[in-house]
């Protein structure tokens, strides 16, 4: 490309200037990884329901009771309470009972190996739109907790008339093990 020159006029004399040259690009940020020593553990994170209904916890160390009324309401929690839970009731992790909007907190917590196959809370309902097979395969690679609470949400949504499909409902009992519909 040539390189062009502008003249600028000033209030006596001329300036002839070359354009200024490219900026370099800027520098990526890269985000340093998570050190668990650099988390506070008496930091507060929201912890939302996966269950399909009201989800108690109560902690073994404090006493202290959380209780979640419905399907994706949230409660906050310190991540000491949660290392706590982890290890007296790691169920809740299992079944994906409690959820996180951010993933580090899983792998601060060491339950990343739970959460590999997790559907999200904004995503759960979404499942029911994928075609027959998708829907298999995603359901084969989801915890017990979150298959039961799928169950439980199907049910619901096909008494409602929102899931009429009998393909989807087929795949459903197929992947879920489990009738949806009294016959």
């Amino acid at each position: 490309m040539a390189e062009e020159t502008v003249t600028k006029t000033t209030s006596t004399r001329s300036k002839t200037t070359k354009p200024a040259a490219p900026k370099a690009p800027a520098e990526e940020v890269v985000e340093k990884p998570l050190v668990a020593k650099d988390i506070d553990p008496n930091q507060i994170v929201t912890v939302r329901n996966g269950f399909q209904g009201m989800l108690i916890y109560k902690s073994k160390k404090t006493g202290e009771r959380y209780i979640w009324q419905e399907f994706g309401d949230e409660q906050d929690m310190e991540l000491s309470e949660l290392k706590n839970a982890r290890n007296s009731s790691k169920g809740f992790f299992e079944k994906n009972w409690f959820m996180f909007d951010e993933p580090w907190i899983v792998d601060y917590l060491g339950v990343s190996k739970f959460y590999k196959h997790a559907v999200s809370i904004e995503d759960f309902d979404k499942l029911f739109e994928l075609d027959p097979t998708e829907l298999k395969n995603t359901i084969a690679d989801m915890s017990e907790g979150q298959k039961r609470s799928l169950a439980y949400r199907a049910r619901r949504l096909i008494s409602e008339g929102e899931i009429d499909s009998r393909k989807v409902v087929a795949a459903l009992e197929e992947a879920l093990h489990t009738e949806l519909i009294e016959k």
